[in-house]
């Protein structure tokens, strides 16, 4: 299959101001791509577009509301012709257990990270179908392995990757390609906030050594580049997710043995510090959710600029 050049094409990128979204418009654009700028951060998407120079749009919205996706898709086929490519990539996760995390918390996340793909990609469709482009549904390992204090990201990000795959074979007919993107812990905003709350840094005892610390952003980059020039059906990254995806019928019932069993008492310190009564975790941003807590408070942590899904 020829490669899929991005040069002189357009694409459109949810979640934007950030991280992986930013990162992936500064990579394409510097690959000659027309980059749309989408999200909730006006102000840091501007200052990338600055930075970027031409070839950039930027539309405020969030990915909760149908209407301002569909002006910003809308808004970038006037300004470029067309959307050959869509990005997917707009989430938050914010920790809590079940029991105690706040309503608008759980929902939220949801609404954002499963319902924000759905809304994005049906204002997108008409366009990645019409030019035979490509659109990217960001998911997350956490749709193959489910881990306490993630309930509502690990269910949304699940819901991703199984509406991705229906949406693969309904597009199948066209010309157009439909990818899921499974990343592990990056090096983002979104993750570092997450790692800084207490509770999570009790369930952090538990992961393997190799899970431990981020990824380097580049690493979600790159896979995302290649992704995009193979109009790939999966795509991962760090290169470990590859193979939790295929074995997540064995990795899923160990690791439960292993909290239920093994680490039970870090587990259940880990629920009660989540609790919001306690005071202990951070409190995290209504709309970026973990993104929001200030970063760099990690061990050895350099300065962020960037949050992913």
């Amino acid at each position: 299959m020829a490669k899929y050049d991005v040069n002189g094409r357009t694409v459109l990128i949810t979640g934007a101001a950030r991280g992986i979204g930013a990162e992936s418009a500064r990579r394409l654009h510097g690959k000659g791509a027309n980059v749309a700028l989408v999200g909730l951060e006006p102000d840091r998407m501007e200052a990338l577009a600055a930075e970027l120079g031409e070839r950039v749009a930027v539309f405020e919205a969030d990915t909760t509301d149908t209407g301002a996706l569909e002006r910003a898709v809308a808004g970038a086929v006037q300004r470029f012709g067309g959307i050959d490519v869509g990005i997917a990539n707009a989430g938050i996760q914010m920790t809590g257990a079940v029991a105690t995390a706040p309503e608008r918390s759980v929902e939220r996340t949801l609404e954002v990270n499963l319902l924000g793909v759905w809304r994005t990609d049906r204002a997108l469709l008409p366009q990645i179908t019409a030019r035979g482009g490509y659109l990217l549904n960001v998911a997350s390992l956490a749709a193959a392995t489910h881990a306490p204090l993630m309930a509502a990201y690990a269910a949304s990000k699940a819901g991703v990757e199984a509406f991705t795959n229906a949406l693969r074979i309904e597009t199948s007919v066209t010309r157009a390609r439909v990818g899921c993107a499974y990343f592990g812990f990056i090096d983002t905003d979104i993750v570092r906030g997450s790692f800084a709350q207490p509770s999570s840094a009790q369930m952090r005892r538990m992961l393997p050594p190799f899970m431990r610390e981020p990824a380097p952003l580049v690493q979600a980059i790159d896979a995302i580049e290649k992704g995009i020039e193979k109009r790939s059906a999966r795509l991962w990254a760090p290169r470990y997710v590859g193979p939790a995806l295929a074995l997540r019928g064995i990795l899923q019932p160990l690791s439960e043995f292993q909290m239920m069993r093994m680490g039970r008492k870090d587990l259940a310190e880990a629920i009660r510090l989540a609790d919001p009564a306690t005071g202990a975790d951070k409190p995290e941003d209504e709309l970026l959710g973990a993104a929001g807590i200030t970063a760099g408070t990690l061990p050895g942590a350099g300065p962020t600029r960037s949050i992913g899904a």
